[in-house]
């Protein structure tokens, strides 16, 4: 266990290596309850949201989903976000842990002058998340939703083990899966009845992970192996006030050409024609030395950026990164780990798609 914004998180179950396989091949079972969850409701809410936020939220249909950002004025990131449209006048809007009382403070100012209600729904939600192939499978027979059918980026109201929920196909694992938003009494009841159904789907395997693996649970070491090789950003790292979506190659969630104004509307468009101070690249690094955050990223010996994210990446073999980098790239480089220059090449990302996406 270790503590995480306030929470007593489970880092690990047993191996972080098999949990991090069994989500690649088969499926894992992750408790995501510290996650913020803000209700915005009213007549007025897609418009609230649509000034707030850099995403264009009112045309988003019923039962779909966004990702989005809260922006400074300045245009700096404030968090990223997952929007869920559950009906015409209400939104669920998921925070970042650390960021859930910013968000929630910066969601309830922008939203004055709405007809639209924000609140703190966190304390209502369980959050259960299970990833991999095996996902759908496994979480079909336990609930009345067509899962089959529903698309990436969608949710529904329905039941799983019998208790109510939101269930959304989404995630942070570059898999396949869903996310079940659950009452807190009955999260107990829903992760034993997946567990119990994920065992029998997989003939009841061991944890060893691999193809074998069925569902195990999964803990936050393998979520962010699996979320760095699918190269999205952690808040903190990849993200945050000194960083706009566009360094972050994320450019795409600001959309200029919704009606109306925006926060950070004047600044975003700015940079946007300015181009990116830096961008954020993948490194794979030559070594079995892992590049952690902080870490600099030399040209021909001289600091050109800095790493964000690495860790050993169990699908690709090898030590894998983020980093911003300034200027051009052409030359060698580095990364300074422990006094020594360590070989890196640049690298597309992600890092890993999934097969049905390749």
């Amino acid at each position: 266990m270790t503590s995480f914004a306030g929470w007593q998180m489970p880092l690990r179950y047993a191996s972080e290596t098999a949990e991090h396989q069994a989500v690649r091949h088969a499926a894992g079972i992750f408790d995501l309850s510290h996650m913020g969850e803000i209700l915005v409701t009213g007549p007025d809410a897609g418009a609230a949201l649509d000034y707030a936020l850099t995403g264009h939220l009112s045309i988003v249909p019923t039962g779909r989903a966004r990702y989005t950002m809260i922006c400074a004025p300045d245009g700096g990131v404030l968090d990223d976000l997952v929007a869920y449209r559950r009906g015409e006048q209400e939104f669920l809007v998921i925070a970042n842990a650390s960021n859930t009382e910013v968000v929630l403070s910066s969601l309830s100012e922008r939203a004055a002058g709405y007809d639209a209600t924000v609140v703190d729904a966190t304390s209502d939600y369980a959050l259960i998340a299970v990833q991999g192939p095996e996902a759908v499978r496994i979480v079909a027979p336990l609930t009345d939703l067509d899962l089959g059918a529903m698309k990436y980026y969608a949710g529904a109201f329905g039941e799983v083990a019998g208790r109510a929920a939101w269930v959304a196909r989404t995630g942070y694992t570059g898999e396949d899966g869903f996310e079940l938003y659950v009452r807190p009494e009955d999260a107990e009841h829903v992760w034993t009845a997946l567990a119990s159904g994920g065992a029998a789907a997989s003939g009841g395997a061991a944890a060893s992970g691999g193809a074998a693996a069925g569902l195990i649970p999964a803990g936050l070491a393998a979520r962010d192996t699996l979320r760095l090789e699918a190269g999205m950003p952690l808040y903190g790292n990849e993200l945050g006030p000194d960083v706009t979506p566009f360094e972050a190659g994320l450019g795409r969630v600001v959309k200029f050409d919704k009606p109306g104004d925006f926060v950070g509307r004047q600044a975003l468009a700015a940079r946007a024609a300015a181009g990116p101070e830096k961008r954020l690249v993948g490194l794979r690094i030559d070594s079995r030395r892992i590049a952690r955050h902080g870490y600099p990223v030399l040209l021909d010996g001289q600091i050109h950026g800095a790493v964000t994210s690495g860790a050993p990446s169990p699908t690709l073999g090898s030590p894998i990164a983020m980093a911003y980098l300034e200027g051009p790239s052409g030359g060698e480089l580095t990364v300074g780990i422990r006094g020594a220059a360590v070989p890196a090449h640049l690298t597309d990302l992600p890092f890993y798609r999934r097969s049905d996406e390749k």
